[in-house]
């Protein structure tokens, strides 16, 4: 579709940038906080890149100040960020450690003195440890009882300063990660425990989100999500079908029970006929059923070609890399899982790569939003967007990124079109805000508009140093996205 004048971006459009506690505080175990189980799985060798791990990270814990006053140089209008659960509880649900509380009070705090609005992710996968080993962590319901009460305490404390919440950060992909591939804790390759954690996680979700509407009725809350379209990858009504199914098992399977509180029926019954579907109790059903989100948070990098998948004839095209992308379900190698007979994911030839093989793929940010509108007819927070890269810091101190301007500018003219297109928007949050550590590629794999000097072996001076990419996003901010459509 072509527009010959496309909308505006709303006058109060939150333009953003995100982050997430473990990958930038540091202070891993100082005031009082306890140990994730990321502090646990960081430790063992051969578990993360180059041995990386979040003990310093990019130091925000001492360095907020410094990290705010430069949102406040760009202009930011919201910062996400997520609070470390063992910083508050630092066994997951015993005593509150207030030191914690009041490291988020202050950055709280500051923000608002610098005229940004806070967005306040509630769990960025850095599971309290003790949960880990005295419930089995997501496997067991208590602690979806010990998250409530996690939450409980930051909606009484943060609830009259905070507007803007995400309850979970891309549900589908640490689940996948850590039950499915052991790519993250837990570390195992099991999809039963992988279907029943995610069911306790679902429990959770939706705990979190009626206690905040008894507690916090002026406030909006939501999950957030890691969105990927699927495609055919040919008219052959076979491949059609395939991404029908792919669809289904990527994200209605998440979607549908955070905006209609049930499981998808397609997905549940072939679940069902292998044993991997999890235990829905009547008080579970009714449970998901109450909880209705303000806003679907998505965090978009790219989406998914399918195509039939004939186990006796394999195509040449099969993406093989999809085995350990987090946005692609995919079972683990020599593992047998339901959806392999439904769906191949496959090369899209049309489509650029980053430098980690992601596809690019601008388009398929609208059709993303367009797909999400009309099923789940919710408001739109975009909470992650962003390119991962290398990036050379030169002689004199700079960082020159104008592939990721290209890559951003690409992406917001695509949103744009979205929003003419009749998409509710709330925002737009790029990841990231500062270079942060990678889950998987340590300090080498950069997203953000301000440069850290520090890599996988030296934490250095961790200086902070902002991209062209920085000055590029100030400009984006200060017209609303007019610059956007007058560059191109």
């Amino acid at each position: 579709m072509f527009h010959t004048n496309l909308d505006p971006f709303p006058e109060n459009f939150l333009w953003g940038a995100a982050s997430a506690a473990y990958q930038i505080e540091g202070a891993w175990a100082e005031d009082g906080k306890g140990p994730s189980i990321w502090d646990t799985y960081a430790q063992i060798p051969g578990n993360t890149f180059e041995e990386t791990n979040g003990k310093v990270a990019i130091d925000h814990y001492h360095r907020y100040k410094e990290d705010v006053d430069l949102m406040k140089q760009m202009g930011l209008k919201a910062y996400r960020f997520s609070v470390a659960w063992s910083r508050i509880l630092p066994d997951g649900e015993g005593a509150v450690n207030e030191a914690g509380v009041a490291f988020y009070e202050k950055l709280v705090d500051e923000l608002l003195r610098q005229g940004v609005e806070p967005i306040l992710t509630l769990y960025h996968w850095d599971l309290p440890q003790a949960l880990q080993d005295k419930y089995q962590g997501w496997e067991g319901r208590e602690t979806a009882e010990a998250f409530e009460r996690y939450c409980r305490i930051l909606f009484e404390r943060l609830g009259k300063k905070v507007t803007y919440w995400v309850t979970m950060n891309e549900q589908n992909v640490f689940t996948s990660l850590g039950y499915r591939w052991a790519a993250h804790p837990p570390g195992l390759k099991d999809l039963k425990r992988m279907y029943a954690a995610n069911h306790i996680i679902n429990l959770a979700n939706a705990k979190a989100i009626n206690l905040f509407h008894e507690l916090v009725p002026q406030g909006k809350i939501g999950p957030s999500f890691g969105y990927g379209p699927m495609y055919p990858f040919s008219c052959d009504p076979e491949d059609v079908l395939a991404a029908e199914n792919g669809e289904a098992f990527n994200n209605a399977w998440f979607l549908d029970v955070y905006c209609k509180g049930e499981y998808p029926k397609f997905v549940y019954k072939q679940l069902a006929k292998v044993g991997l579907a999890p235990e829905v109790t009547p008080e579970d059903q009714a449970l998901l059923k109450q909880a209705k989100p303000d806003f679907l948070g998505i965090n978009y990098y790219h989406g998914g070609t399918a195509q039939q998948n004939n186990l006796q004839k394999q195509s040449a095209e099969k993406k093989e890399f999809s085995k350990v992308d987090p946005y692609l379900m995919q079972a683990a190698a020599g593992e047998f899982s339901p959806e392999e007979t439904m769906f191949a994911t496959a090369e899209n030839p049309h489509l650029k790569k980053t430098d980690w093989g992601w596809e690019i793929d601008p388009v398929g940010f609208r059709v993303a939003l367009r797909r999400i509108q009309a099923n789940y007819d919710l408001p739109i927070f975009i909470t992650e967007n962003g390119l991962g890269a290398i990036d050379q810091l030169t002689e004199d101190k700079q960082i020159h990124d104008p592939y990721r301007i290209t890559y951003l500018q690409e992406h917001l003219v695509e949103l744009q079109k979205a929003i003419t297109d009749g998409v509710e928007l709330i925002g737009y949050c790029a990841w990231s805000f500062t270079d942060l550590l990678s889950w998987l590629n340590g300090y080498k794999k950069r997203y953000g508009f301000v440069y850290v000097d520090r890599d996988n072996q030296s934490e250095r001076q961790l200086a902070r140093i902002p991209k062209d990419s920085f000055y590029w996003y100030q400009e984006v901010i200060r017209t609303n996205g007019a610059s956007l459509t007058s560059e191109t």
